[in-house]
């Protein structure tokens, strides 16, 4: 199955004041995309093919630095919410969530994720995007970000990447899905984007190295799904994403030159009552990354697995509540009302990021 390709260049030439029976069609595609499979593709004209490479060729320079240069930008005190979180550190949920296992065992083999055996072996950086809030009740979800020595030119890449996928105004890429989603799902344009404001918005790159763990099978990142609103990710140079629809079908990712890739978080299921759940993925080396390896090694290129990753996130502060005709919903119940930082907070402390020392 291929997933939906959405050119968000309409919406960004139309006007705000009224939007035509085409374009509300479109966010009608958006958000039956994002409801039925967990994901979308899209194409923003301003987020270019050279803004991705320009990124990704930094993290690969920082991924393959020596591990002690690496461990210097370390913050576990602050919950690894801004700076580098070595590989097996995070713990995919679908290791120590005994309901999460029931499922995966009544699902059909051929659908069943790759069982992890121990935390991830993927790297992650997490770089803050946006202004943070004066005043919060989450400082360690809203902490001063870490600037690797001897890259000169990292926060420039980062704010400059990070700010065309998601920012503070409203043109952004992440904030036009936000805003065509609301509407296709019979909310205000702005019942979404209003909650983002000064949210902990974490540019993410993973790093996976696949010298060290290339082999067809292994399990760079287990099955689970984002603890936040939205996910956006830029075209990776060696393939492994698998995510599962809401039919329970496994779909291997294939995202076109070009494209970006959404993924739900829970943060959404929460505040559309379950109507859209949280999608759930994976990253595994298959044969198709196999293939990317033995091309990278003849061109002589990184061997590490970037990906470009942004997680957007509510408000800290702001309350994760069914929005809308979504409190009618009829699994409402299972979403009471709770702030947004205490969320996070209680899905860090399930995948090893809170509390350590």
């Amino acid at each position: 199955m291929d997933l939906p390709v959405v050119d968000l260049s309409p919406y960004l030439a139309a006007s705000p004041a009224q939007l035509s029976p085409e374009l509300t069609a479109l966010c009608g595609e958006v958000s039956r995309s994002l409801r039925e499979t967990g994901a979308l593709l899209v194409k923003d004209p301003r987020c270019s093919i050279e803004d991705n490479d320009r990124f990704i060729d930094m993290m690969e320079r920082y991924f393959q630095s020596p591990q002690d240069f690496k461990q210097r930008h370390e913050r576990p005190y602050l919950h690894y919410q801004v700076g580098v979180t070595p590989e097996k550190v995070e713990v995919p949920r679908s290791l120590v969530d005994e309901e999460m296992q029931e499922k995966l065992k009544a699902m059909p083999k051929e659908y069943q994720p790759h069982a992890p055996v121990g935390p991830d072996l993927k790297w992650r950086y997490f770089w803050r995007i946006g202004p943070r809030p004066s005043n919060t009740r989450f400082k360690e979800l809203n902490a001063e970000p870490v600037i690797p020595e001897g890259f000169s030119e990292w926060k420039e890449t980062m704010d400059s990447w990070g700010n065309k996928m998601i920012a503070a105004i409203e043109v952004s890429c992440l904030s036009v899905v936000a805003e065509m989603a609301a509407i296709g799902f019979g909310l205000q344009k702005d019942a979404f984007t209003s909650l983002m404001k000064l949210g902990p918005h974490l540019l993410a790159p993973t790093g996976s190295d696949l010298q060290k763990y290339g082999q067809e099978g292994t399990v760079l990142a287990g099955y689970h799904y984002d603890l936040n609103f939205l996910t956006i990710h830029g075209k990776s140079r060696f393939p492994g994403l698998n995510i599962w629809l809401k039919n329970g079908q496994k779909v291997e990712v294939k995202v076109p030159l070009g494209c970006l890739l959404i993924q739900t978080g829970k943060q959404i299921e929460w505040l559309t009552g379950g109507d859209c759940i949280a999608g759930m993925h994976e990253v595994v080396v298959t044969n198709r990354t196999v293939e990317a390896i033995r091309t990278a090694e003849e061109q002589k290129r990184s061997l590490w697995r970037v990906s470009s990753t942004l997680f957007a996130h509510i408000a800290s502060d702001a309350v994760l509540k069914p929005l809308g005709h979504f409190v009618e919903s009829p699994l409402a119940s299972k979403y009471p009302p709770l702030c947004a930082g205490e969320y996070v907070e209680q899905e860090l402390a399930v995948i090893n990021l809170k509390g350590q020392k």
